[in-house]
């Protein structure tokens, strides 16, 4: 038997990652982070527990990857859904209310993922972290900011104060409330993006998460 290329070889690493990604979101999200294990999370994606390490210094860098991942694609999705618009005060809207639907959907695993933001090691920096930047970075742009540099880290502060706001045990913030301050601030029309009370503000939560993991097969070149 010939020696799979180099190639083969990344694409069966992509795969793997993206399989330990998913796993490490699914479990922490039914389980919360301290129930969850590495072996857990390798088990659950199929693969070879020191393969973990391999990708991971440890199980809080994974987690944070793996749910950054889960905002960026969840975000990259709001925006780009249809009708598809340039318009920079929808898509603002839109990325507003991806991000609390995280909180009000996933609240374990949202609460796990700010905990773990406060952890002395913070932000971990990872491709999926740079993605969800980059996006929100975008978003303050085509709203119209004058200064992005100023104004994409007081959205992210914004975003990320009104998320702990909705999941501090015995005294959260209704989502609806935490949306309509930050529409106020933003001077958004309350039924941009995902008004709560819409039908698709009130669809079932969507458990499937494997359409934000490219855990399929991929054409690979010769």
């Amino acid at each position: 038997m010939s020696p799979r290329s180099a190639s083969v070889n990344e694409e069966l690493r992509r795969r793997s990652r993206e399989r330990l990604l998913q796993a490490a979101v699914e479990l922490v999200d039914e389980h919360g982070f301290e129930a969850t294990t590495l072996g857990d999370i390798a088990d659950r994606a199929g693969s070879a527990r020191g393969l973990v390490s391999y990708y991971f210094p440890g199980k809080r860098q994974l987690v944070q990857s793996a749910v950054h991942r889960l905002m960026h694609r969840t975000l990259e999705e709001a925006l780009e859904r249809e009708p598809r618009t340039e318009d920079g005060r929808e898509r603002l809207a839109r990325a507003i209310d991806a991000i609390l639907g995280l909180a009000r959907d996933r609240p374990v695993l949202m609460r796990q993922h700010m905990a773990g933001l406060l952890h002395a090691e913070g932000f971990v920096a990872c491709p999926e972290q740079r993605r969800l930047a980059e996006l929100l970075t975008d978003t303050v742009a085509r709203y119209g900011s004058q200064d992005v540099a100023a104004d994409y880290p007081m959205l992210r502060a914004l975003l990320m104060g009104a998320v702990y706001a909705a999941l501090i045990p015995g005294v959260s913030m209704p989502v609806p409330v935490l949306r309509a301050e930050l529409f106020r601030r933003y001077e958004l029309d309350w039924e941009s993006g995902v008004p709560p009370e819409s039908e698709r503000g009130r669809e079932a939560r969507e458990r499937d998460l494997s359409r934000f993991f490219a855990t399929e097969e991929r054409p690979c070149s010769p």
